[in-house]
């Protein structure tokens, strides 16, 4: 009991990520615009607890999701043109925009892996990378309802399990795994909205 919570304490910062992360994912599948606050906090925290553990490329992807809170949180609070709140509709991905985005984000694996290999210590340049390139494509896929960014979150968050058990994250481990679970559920709720509104 003692050694649980001595690791409770001592890794304070991660867990408080952890549950911060949880709310957020929730909110997110429930489609709330508070869900961006949870983010923001849980991914300032997170910065701290990768800069610790030398994952260098999820660090930086943290200062991202900041952004993206923001951005996530004035794109989904949008007025119409009578200065009414408008709710920004889940949709899917097109053919174009699936080769846009999917270009970019294989130059920005690419950018990355590059340097995490010849400018950082990080003893994991590949995975970090795939992870961190996804994941900043799923985040701005999410600011849109775009509704295929579900998908992309089940492939990051399995790939970061293990990427987490390397390192000794264990906390996020579990973090993780919720978040593969809600990612699927958020897939399952979305398409529903999606089919419900089109069929109008």
């Amino acid at each position: 009991m003692k050694e649980a919570l001595d690791w409770l304490v001592s890794n304070w910062i991660e867990n408080l990520a952890v549950l911060t992360g949880i709310v957020y994912i929730v909110l997110s599948v429930k489609q709330r615009i508070s869900c961006w606050s949870f983010g923001i906090v849980s991914s300032v925290l997170y910065l701290f607890v990768f800069l610790q553990s030398k994952i260098y490329a999820d660090m930086i992807l943290q200062a991202y999701y900041v952004i993206m809170g923001f951005y996530g949180w004035i794109h989904w609070a949008r007025m119409d043109t009578n200065n009414q709140k408008e709710e920004l509709p889940v949709s899917k991905i097109s053919m174009r925009q699936a080769s846009v985005i999917g270009g970019i984000t294989l130059v920005t694996f690419f950018c990355i892996a590059y340097f995490l290999i010849h400018f950082t210590d990080s003893p994991v340049p590949w995975v970090d990378a795939f992870t961190t390139s996804l994941s900043f494509t799923a985040t701005w896929m999410l600011a849109r309802k775009i509704l295929e960014h579900w998908i992309i979150w089940v492939i990051v968050d399995l790939v970061s399990v293990g990427l987490f058990f390397n390192r000794g994250l264990y906390a996020s481990i579990v973090l993780f795994l919720i978040f593969t679970v809600l990612a699927l559920i958020g897939y399952l709720q979305w398409i529903k909205e999606w089919k419900s509104k089109t069929s109008l």
